[in-house]
């Protein structure tokens, strides 16, 4: 099993950046594909960016393309999002995740059924 917290949030104008962060703790981390997901209220969870067990193969969704950097150090058991040239329509709860890189496939990668275990968020919030 693997714990997740996130870190890094918070408030920023549009066109700034930020830099999350996701502690992972337990057992056998590079052994999951990562993942980060932002929810606004009223709405489905999103899957953002996702990473592979060897820090290979990121993808993201069409809408953070070009913006967001998904990384991950499998020494020190991080996985990073860099966000770039924020909008304030990129203002959700951010959530990490895993799951067992078994199974992931490029059209499963980013969606939320099958991931095991998630932090509790860092909020981002992006003002006009």
């Amino acid at each position: 099993q693997v714990q997740l917290v996130e870190s890094g949030g918070g408030s920023v104008q549009a066109g700034g950046s930020l830099r999350l962060s996701c502690a992972a703790s337990g057992s056998g981390y590079d052994t999951y594909y990562m993942a980060w997901f932002r929810q606004v209220p009223g709405k489905e969870r999103e899957g953002v960016a996702g990473i592979g067990h060897g820090g290979a193969g990121a993808r993201y969704v069409d809408s953070v393309k070009g913006r967001f950097t998904i990384t991950r150090d499998n020494v020190k058991n991080m996985l990073y999002l860099q966000m770039n040239s924020l909008k304030p329509e990129d203002t959700a709860m951010y959530y990490c995740a895993a799951r067992h890189w078994r199974g992931v496939t490029p059209n499963n990668a980013l969606s939320r059924g099958g991931y095991e275990f998630w932090g509790r968020g860092t909020q981002v919030t992006v003002s006009s």
